[in-house]
């Protein structure tokens, strides 16, 4: 019995050292060596007819009444309105900006816009414009739209925003290298940006127009999720086809897939594409249905389409006012 006692006691002891010890050691040093990553080379294959027919359906949800202007509400709280063009001045952001806090203040009770996305060299100017408000400052970075550019000038385009003061961060994969099958090129290129981002949360934009199958868009979120992606986004808005329900459900239910094996919530973002109102209520559909309520927010969805807003604004008008107004009467930035 004594000896008995004695071996619980060592037992205990070793148990408690090695707790202490997790305690103190680093968390990415102890994930790095615990985190069994899958095999990428063998993601689910998916069905493309039977994904088409499930995003299909959705479209035919009839919202009405104040559930529809809850919905509008809520799409209109998951933008990110953005320029990012080369004749972006210092005005247009901050005109952006004066908007995305500005929405209609004729109709009482709208929210804010989630974020306004920029190019790097903006993301000062727009932080300014909207100091005091709940808005954030998104930046592209990794030499967008193409990332045809090294990593380390990749890194030094992310932590030039992250210093000016971006809150978020929208980098684009190597699709040559993920097309290439370097798919440990891509996961550790995801890993040293989002080790750039800091506090910053990442969104990885997969260009998804470029990919060409629904199997590579699967394979895409799973590398990104795993190598820490807060937000996983279809496209830059540059390329044609942007988001599509289709690549948008895959990606949606590849999101679903990893928080039940890991328990951690991955945001999503359709980007470009997406310009009506009773679009983006199908997407929230979409989503509910896939994902489930939790992620009914701007912490964990949003819509890339800054001509959005409007029609948006149209139809809350409409319900709000019985008519309908001009498109004149919105500012197109």
């Amino acid at each position: 019995m004594i000896v008995s006692n004695i071996k619980q006691k060592v037992v205990h002891q070793v148990q408690k050292d090695f707790f202490e010890y997790l305690c103190s050691y680093p968390l990415k040093e102890i994930m790095s060596t615990t985190t069994i990553l899958p095999d990428f080379r063998n993601t689910p294959t998916i069905d493309q007819v039977g994904v088409e027919e499930r995003a299909a359906r959705f479209t035919t949800r009839s919202i009405k009444k104040s559930s529809k202007m809850q919905g509008l509400k809520m799409a209109l709280s998951m933008i990110d309105l953005t320029t990012l063009e080369g004749k972006d001045t210092d005005g247009k952001v901050k005109q952006m900006c004066y908007k995305a806090i500005h929405l209609h203040d004729v109709i009482p009770g709208l929210p804010n816009v989630a974020a306004v996305c920029v190019y790097p060299s903006m993301v000062k100017t727009a932080k300014t414009a909207l100091k005091g408000s709940n808005v954030k400052v998104a930046s592209v970075s990794t030499a967008f739209p193409s990332g045809q550019s090294t990593r380390k000038v990749k890194i030094a385009d992310t932590k030039f925003a992250v210093d000016n003061g971006a809150d978020e961060i929208d980098m684009v994969i190597s699709r040559g290298e993920f097309l290439s099958g370097n798919y440990s090129f891509v996961f550790d290129e995801i890993a040293s940006i989002k080790e750039a981002c800091g506090k910053a949360r990442l969104k990885v934009i997969f260009e998804t127009g470029e990919l060409s199958t629904l199997d590579n868009v699967r394979r895409a979120s799973e590398i990104a999720m795993y190598a820490g992606a807060d937000f996983i986004k279809t496209s830059t808005g540059k390329i044609s086809p942007a988001a599509t329900m289709p690549v948008t459900l895959v990606m949606l239910e590849a999101i679903r897939d990893y928080y039940y094996k890991t328990g951690r919530m991955v945001g999503m973002k359709p980007a470009g594409g997406i310009s009506t109102a009773k679009s983006a209520l199908h997407y929230l559909v979409m989503v509910r249905e896939t994902l489930g309520g939790a992620w009914l927010s701007n912490e964990w969805f949003r819509f890339g389409a800054s001509s959005l807003a409007n029609d948006v604004l149209m139809q809350i008008a409409k319900e709000t006012t019985g008519v309908y107004q001009s498109i004149d009467y919105f500012s197109k930035d």
